[in-house]
């Protein structure tokens, strides 16, 4: 899935350092502000596409963009109610 070669100059929403080891993992079902803000921030520092992030995280692009458009607007406290939940039967 990431199979491009990463960033390595990509800062976290704590100010460190942000690698792919360092991202939520795949089945996150939680998605606390610092995680959302980590998504991000790979996307934005190319450590994932944004086709790969949505794919790892099962998230629409919309969800996506709605996450980078609240950091962007509104800084991490912008993220404390963008969740668009898709409930699925599975």
């Amino acid at each position: 899935m990431e199979n491009r070669k990463a960033n390595t100059n990509v800062i976290g929403p704590t100010g460190k350092p942000l690698t792919l080891a360092d991202l939520p993992s795949a089945n996150t079902q939680r998605w606390v502000i610092r995680r959302k803000a980590e998504v991000v921030a790979a996307v934005q520092g190319g450590l994932l596409s944004l086709e790969d992030a949505c794919k790892r995280y099962s998230l629409s692009v919309e969800e996506f963009l709605s996450w980078q458009q609240a950091i962007t607007k509104n800084g991490l406290a912008g993220l404390r109610a963008t969740r668009i939940q898709q409930y699925r039967a599975d």
